[in-house]
């Protein structure tokens, strides 16, 4: 039964990879992007490990190696891609820039420490440094032998992998790296690497290795073995694989692979993370909140009320937090499930928005209100990670930066919060409002948008925007913010009426509309929700009326609105598909708009 599952499993993902292919015969870093040579050679090596052959009959193999092939082969692939390369057998660890492991015996004082780093960032390069410091290659099968064949358009002996080291496609090119890395790179390779074949430099690269795997099982264990995210993930097991084959920590990792598989009715996908539950959730109660229709849907409230309040993580890290480049997390949120357990600031501050407002009402229908001591936690929490200043394949993945969309989350947390508890901490929480309403006013841009880091993209900062300055008591009245942000968003609004929003935006840093000039229900709610914020109504409604014509005219029989283009962003060009997101915005775009545009006599035609 298990080998029938496996089965199935491994077919389903053989299908979605092989529809999601382009039409040029190579894939893209996300499922709407054009073909880059990071997609194109793992999704190839990837159908090959799964037992296609290199001869499909079906040309779908075949012309993907001729777009591989014909773009300079796999030696231009990305540095992530080189690795994996490395690690399978089919490429040479001599053509990867080093990742030295010593760097994490390094005291933390220095500026360019890795426990430094944006936690998704020092997650990935950690364990890819263990892979690097023991040179780990797999097995070496038949079909890898035959990848050696196929990937290159030279035999692969005669492969000048010194040059590879820096060769990159452009179409992967997004973020072009600087020549004082390349020099670091090359220092590293030619200098510093040699040494490590002798003693007593060979002593100190096992010490490195065993720190390492010191720290790649402390995430391993308080992440109960899901880690921050599949790529970390995947990383992490396959180190524990390297250091024994038959460890427990191998073990554990297995079952939680399930974690991040998703069957889906075009086949099988892996998430970015082990789901989006926890974050999913506290949109949603807002969304219905919003319509007034609370006591129709008091059983599902109660539900997602329950959720929320288990999802809370309990319990901060154990030992000592600053030696393991670990933050306090007792009383946070994070995008999944508690198991996960990683504090995450917006995240933190969508579930306390969430359980305060369900705690208003009546606890026979939604459920018990969340302790007050976890309020303050959460709180503690939000407070603690505010920022006092403000690959080549991603852009600004090393450190972490402060968000429009995060900010302004953290806004609207804490004054929810001090409306209730206005006794709690009441200086420190209003300082920390000031602070961000000030960030949120200095990033704007001089034609009134926000640019949005975690959605597509102007619309997405732009609600986020006038919600958190809207939360500290900004109007459009008093605030030339909000009125030069609302001009921003109805200045793209399309003739037909609603906003439509491509990922190229993000790429671009330029506000595009989607092909065609087609509204989309994703943007089109953010802009309806933005405006309606900002008072939109009290002046002119018809924007609002044609959004809302738009939104209900698109609703499908069953309820369910249609899934259309990609609205999530992870670095800037990394495009993340949030399926709920059809059904959560429009849902409370129509139920602001009905309680606080129609109900409210402000206007009264309707869509």
């Amino acid at each position: 039964m298990l080998f029938y599952q496996r089965s199935i499993n491994m077919r389903c993902a053989d299908i979605y990879t092989i529809i999601r292919k382009n039409r040029d015969g190579g894939w893209g870093l996300h499922i709407e992007g054009p073909s880059t040579m990071f997609g194109t050679v793992l999704n190839y090596v990837t159908l090959r490990l799964l037992g296609e052959g290199a001869e499909d009959g079906q040309g779908a193999i075949e012309k993907a190696r001729e777009w591989i092939l014909e773009h300079g082969s796999a030696t231009a692939i990305t540095s992530w891609g080189k690795m994996w390369l490395s690690v399978l057998g089919a490429y040479e660890w001599s053509g990867n820039n080093p990742l030295p492991p010593e760097v994490w015996l390094c005291p933390y004082f220095l500026p360019v420490h890795p426990g430094r780093m944006w936690c998704h960032c020092r997650m990935v390069y950690l364990p890819m440094s263990y892979l690097y410091g023991k040179r780990f290659v797999g097995p070496i099968t038949p079909t890898i032998l035959s990848l050696r064949k196929e990937l290159y358009s030279v035999p692969y002996h005669d492969v000048d992998w010194n040059k590879a080291r820096n060769t990159c496609a452009k179409e992967d090119l997004y973020y072009p790296r600087p020549l004082v890395q390349d020099i670091l790179w090359a220092s590293l390779h030619y200098f510093y690497e040699p040494m490590f074949k002798h003693w007593p430099c060979k002593r100190l690269r096992e010490k490195a290795l065993h720190s390492v795997m010191e720290h790649i099982h402390y995430e391993d264990k308080n992440t109960r073995h899901i880690c921050i995210g599949p790529v970390n993930k995947v990383l992490n097991m396959l180190c524990c694989w390297a250091e024994d084959p038959l460890s427990e920590s191998f073990k554990l990792h297995l079952p939680r692979i399930l974690d991040y598989l998703w069957i889906a009715e075009d086949g099988m996908k892996m998430q970015g993370y082990n789901g989006s539950p926890l974050w999913d959730t506290a949109f949603a109660v807002q969304a219905i909140l919003s319509t007034g229709l609370a006591d129709e849907y008091g059983s599902i409230l109660r539900k997602a009320h329950d959720f929320i309040k288990h999802s809370q993580v309990l319990e901060d890290c154990p030992g000592d937090l600053n030696f393991w480049y670990r933050h306090i997390s007792k009383g946070a949120w994070p995008f999944s499930t508690a198991d996960h357990g990683w504090p995450i600031s917006d995240c933190t501050a969508e579930g306390l928005k969430a359980v305060l407002l369900l705690s208003t009402l009546p606890p026979g229908a939604v459920g018990k209100a969340l302790d007050v001591m976890r309020l303050y936690d959460a709180v503690n929490v939000i407070l603690s990670l505010q920022l006092i200043n403000p690959a080549e394949t991603f852009g600004d993945i090393v450190i972490d930066y402060p968000y429009v969309e995060c900010t302004s989350a953290a806004i609207q947390a804490l004054a929810s919060f001090k409306k209730l508890y206005p006794e709690h901490r009441m200086e420190e929480i209003e300082n920390c409002i000031g602070r961000a309403v000030e960030f949120i006013e200095k990033i704007q841009a001089a034609d009134g948008s926000w640019y949005g880091s975690w959605g597509v993209c102007f619309t997405y900062a732009g609600w986020f925007g006038i919600k958190g300055l809207s939360a500290a008591g900004r109007t459009y009245g008093n605030s030339s913010h909000i009125r030069k942000a609302c001009d921003f968003l109805l200045s793209k609004e399309l003739p037909t009426g609603g906003w439509g929003e491509s990922y190229l935006s993000c790429q671009n840093k330029v506000y595009t509309n989607l092909e065609g000039n087609r509204p989309h229900m994703v943007n089109t709610s953010w802009a309806m929700l933005a405006l309606i914020e900002a008072g939109q109504a009290e002046s002119d409604a018809t924007p609002l009326h044609r959004a809302a014509r738009i939104l209900i005219n698109s609703q499908m029989e069953d309820g369910d609105f249609p899934q259309e283009e990609i609205m999530g962003v992870f670095n800037k060009n990394c495009m993340i598909s949030y399926s709920a997101y059809r059904n959560i915005f429009p849902i409370w775009a129509l139920g602001e708009y009905h309680c606080r545009v129609l109900q409210a006599g402000q206007d009264t035609p309707r869509p």
